[in-house]
């Protein structure tokens, strides 16, 4: 996108010219970085590959000037995330938030390597979450270049296992959301332009079915069937779903038996439970201890529990205040933001249960999340990451609370 046609907009709202500038300047380092992190392979148990993450983005964000902190995940099965922060001489303290971690597994990378077509940049993580720590990258460069420092503190934080829950770095989040004023998620922009304002909370239930072990061919009368009893589970649970309130219930996992030649005795279940309230989680809740106890092989057990994950999150006034600075913003491009209400899960509802203003979806535009199409759309790194800039700017001046 050229100067010339984001120049044309109303008399009353033009772009800042030197932001203009130097986010466009930044536009081949930030193609090239994006390449660069989406040939990682980088799944949430992939400690190797997230390290190499942060090998990866640690030197940039000290050439940025930032002060950087490996900071150990709580749960030792994750790697470290990363904290970066900026000092300056201002009143504000903006917190934003991206995340290393991928659903794919080890050698996807290789396996369907980072390419472009047209203007979608395609690749494991592309869209989630690798350009949201391109975006911050560029928008820190902008305000280096620009010399700007009115701001108390920015921090970025790099979580390294946000796909899984944030069980590692949830802590993190909350200290450091609770330390400042607003907090920008730079998740995928919604496509055609919207930013996130409210998601539903997520919660993993594992449905565990213990039969017994006999002989297939010799006695399987002796046995007692568990991957059977799993299978009449499977098709009850997605009653717990409900339309009207948008909670989904899916199974998505599904194990049992070790043999060919054996009845099996144990098999296990995963089902992601997605709600916009507590109470529906309750409720599932308790439909799954319902149909546990509603068992169709006489003699099998089966047990069901729900994890919950992150808390759901509603739009409320402070989002609502981030949206209008945001909307002003865009405005000097001409362009409009539209508010979206999204069924997937992320770090900013951790973040917004500290009272802090929180908004999502301030990275570039994408879709095809966990999917074959994963990709970012490079013909939104100019308007978006000006925003995300200016965002900077303007809360460092004058925070939201």
């Amino acid at each position: 996108m050229t100067a010339a046609a984001l120049s044309s907009t109303a008399a009353h709202a033009q772009p800042r010219s030197d932001v203009l500038a130097a986010v466009q300047a930044c536009e081949p380092d930030a193609r090239a970085w994006l390449e660069r992190l989406v040939a990682i392979d980088s799944g949430s148990s992939n400690v190797a590959g997230l390290d190499a993450m942060s090998a990866a983005v640690t030197p940039e964000l000290e050439r940025l000037g930032a002060f950087v902190e490996r900071v150990p995940s709580t749960d030792p099965s994750y790697a470290a995330s990363l904290l970066a922060t900026w000092t300056g001489e201002g009143r504000g303290r903006v917190l934003m938030i991206a995340h290393m971690d991928t659903v794919f597994q080890p050698g996807v990378a290789a396996e369907r390597p980072y390419r472009v077509e047209g203007n979608r940049g395609i690749g494991p993580g592309a869209g989630d979450d690798k350009q949201g720590i391109v975006a911050a990258l560029c928008a820190m460069r902008v305000l280096g270049d620009l010399g700007f420092r009115d701001y108390a503190r920015i921090a970025l934080i790099l979580n390294s296992n946000e796909e899984t829950g944030s069980t590692g770095s949830s802590g993190l989040i909350t200290r450091e959301a609770a330390a400042s004023d607003a907090v920008l998620n730079i998740e995928r922009g919604v496509p055609p332009d919207g930013v996130v304002v409210a998601r539903k909370g997520s919660a993993k239930a594992t449905i565990v079915v213990r039969g017994r072990a006999a002989h297939s061919g010799l006695e399987p009368e002796k046995g007692l069937n568990a991957v059977v009893e799993a299978a009449h589970q499977v098709l009850k649970v997605g009653s717990l779903a409900d339309a009207a309130k948008e909670t989904t219930v899916n199974v998505t996992l599904i194990e049992g038996g070790n043999v060919s030649n054996a009845i099996p005795e144990r098999a296990t279940i995963t089902v992601d439970v997605r709600a916009f309230s507590k109470e529906e989680f309750d409720r599932v809740e308790a439909g799954l201890r319902a149909l546990a106890a509603d068992v169709t092989v006489p003699g099998v057990s089966v047990e069901a529990t729900l994890d919950r994950g992150f808390p759901p999150w509603a739009r409320n006034a402070g989002t609502d205040a981030l949206l209008a600075r945001a909307n002003d913003i865009y405005l000097e491009l001409g362009r409009s933001l539209e508010p979206i209400v999204v069924g997937s899960s992320s770090d900013v509802a951790v973040a917004a249960l500290t009272g802090t203003p929180s908004i999502d979806g301030l990275g570039w535009l994408a879709g095809g999340a966990h999917g074959v199409d994963d990709h970012a759309d490079l013909s939104s790194m100019v308007p978006r990451t000006y925003l995300l800039a200016r965002m900077l700017m303007e809360l460092g001046r004058e925070p939201i609370r």
